[in-house]
């Protein structure tokens, strides 16, 4: 079975169907560009929600739901916003079998239709600041869809928040984008450089734009996940004004953030090898599975299977939830209930048989590693979860290593070219240029700033590509 995926390094972006398929994670849509996530892929979006969600409301979000559909004049109320979006708008022009009077745009994302509606809510000082984030779907028409990574339709969350001050207001963008790196290096392994965009980077709209930056195992980056601090741009746009305490008149300053299904596809490139999908265990929504092997079928029945069914009620109950099950697809060969398994990426395959039954054992297979061990049935309960956690924090450690490795500096352009063409990944060099000359870097190289990383924002230095002085440390690299 493993067979049916194409190894990484003769044609890396049919590898990466390849896992899709073979773990059954997501199909194509009838409409190009959409994608049906299956059960397997959408148990790893439930976790990844649950991981945020929970994030959010420690952090005194709550969430709310808001329309699909957008009124076009909505749009081109904010210039650079309409500017960004509006190639991948799609548009609604006839419902109910009538031309509508004011076309609607399918929700790219929810600023503007935001923006209205806290123009409504908020009258005072007192009604803010206003923490709302909801869980929805978005369309973009993509030009180049790939599964996971960019597609017309996906899922997302979209935090925006209004606040009386500038000050605060920027607190909450770098605060969300704390909770993001918190996240997906604790829960999904992803070890994120976090970090301001440039302005040829930046969001639509946006004063300034965060971001967490992933580098996959070919070298490339994928935006994580985003944080924007809008100034009042779009409040005055859509009017969100207050009384202040004071007993003027101000605008608010607001807030955008948010992650989506292209998690998913950067778990994928980050993790998994040429056998199939390798799951964090954190993320993984069926984290052991306990696999039954005997040519006896009375002995099976009687004793074998009965073991696996308790082994699964122990550590169901150790783990807090139902993230073991009992492999009873007999009808397959051992080798082919390995592989089904392997390749949907099941962090741990415990394997009870004759041998370990006599012995009182289970046999332990690693995902990550292959690495077996040996397990008494009396130790169970504490050795699978402390091995679970091993794993996670292996896998960080390995993704960590592999991005230090691939990470390389420039000080001048030749240099930064030679990086690219000879060992790609990211290029760290310092950047004073303009959007124009950010564009020409694109267009001779291929890559783009992925950001200035706030940890290191003290390094300056000569621009690699004009030359100016007390440049920012930025990070380069070509991205999906």
């Amino acid at each position: 079975m493993a067979k049916n995926i194409t190894p990484k390094e003769k044609d890396y972006s049919q590898w990466y169907l390849d896992v899709i398929r073979a773990a059954e994670l997501a199909d194509y849509a009838p409409v190009r560009g959409c994608m049906v996530i299956r059960p397997t892929g959408y148990s790893i979006w439930e976790n990844i929600q649950k991981y945020f969600d929970d994030a959010f409301k420690e952090t005194g979000h709550v969430n709310a739901q808001f329309p699909l559909f957008i009124p076009q004049s909505f749009l081109s109320k904010e210039a650079e916003h309409v500017e960004g979006f509006a190639p991948e708008c799609a548009v609604v022009t006839h419902a109910g079998g009538e031309e509508l009077e004011e076309p609607l745009i399918v929700r790219p994302t929810s600023e503007t239709i935001i923006g209205y509606m806290y123009s409504k809510w908020i009258q005072s000082w007192r009604d803010l600041p206003i923490l709302i984030n909801q869980w929805c779907n978005v369309v973009r028409w993509e030009k180049r869809p790939r599964l996971f990574l960019r597609t017309s339709e996906f899922l997302w969350q979209e935090g925006h928040t209004a606040h009386a001050t500038k000050q605060e207001a920027v607190e909450e963008a770098q605060r969300m984008l704390s909770v993001y790196k918190q996240v997906m290096t604790e829960c999904l392994a992803l070890p994120v450089i976090s970090g301001e965009k440039t302005e040829g980077e930046r969001f639509p709209g946006a004063d300034n734009t965060y971001t967490c930056e992933a580098m996959m195992s070919d070298g490339k980056a994928v935006q994580a996940g985003t944080s924007h601090f809008l100034g009042q741009n779009f409040a005055k746009a859509f009017d969100i004004h207050f009384q202040d305490k004071d007993g003027s008149m101000s605008y608010a300053y607001t807030t955008s953030w948010g992650v989506s299904t292209r998690l998913i596809g950067a778990l994928i490139m980050t993790h998994s090898d040429n056998d199939g999908l390798i799951l964090p265990p954190r993320i993984a929504a069926l984290k052991v599975v306990i696999m039954p092997i005997s040519t006896n079928l009375d002995r099976m029945d009687t004793n074998i299977l009965p073991k696996a069914e308790e082994i699964k009620a122990v550590l169901n109950k150790a783990l807090g939830g139902r993230y073991s099950e009992v492999d009873e697809k007999f009808y397959l060969r051992p080798g082919d209930r390995f592989y089904y398994y392997l390749q949907k990426g099941v962090p741990l395959r415990l394997e009870l048989g004759e041998k370990e039954f006599a012995a009182q054992t289970v046999r332990v297979v690693r995902r990550d590693t292959g690495e077996k061990i040996d397990v008494a049935w009396s130790k169970i309960a504490d050795e699978i979860p402390a091995l679970l956690d091993t794993i996670q924090n292996d896998m960080l450690e390995k993704a960590k290593i592999f991005r230090n490795e691939h990470t390389h500096r420039a000080s001048n352009i030749a240099e930064f070219k030679d990086i690219l063409d000879k060992q790609g990944g990211f290029v760290e060099a310092f950047f004073g240029g303009s959007v124009d000359d950010e564009k020409a870097i694109k267009e001779a190289t291929g890559a783009t700033p992925r950001c200035f990383p706030i940890s290191r924002i003290d390094e300056v230095g000569k621009c690699f590509y004009t030359g100016k002085e007390g440049s920012h440390l930025a990070i380069f690299a070509k991205a999906y």
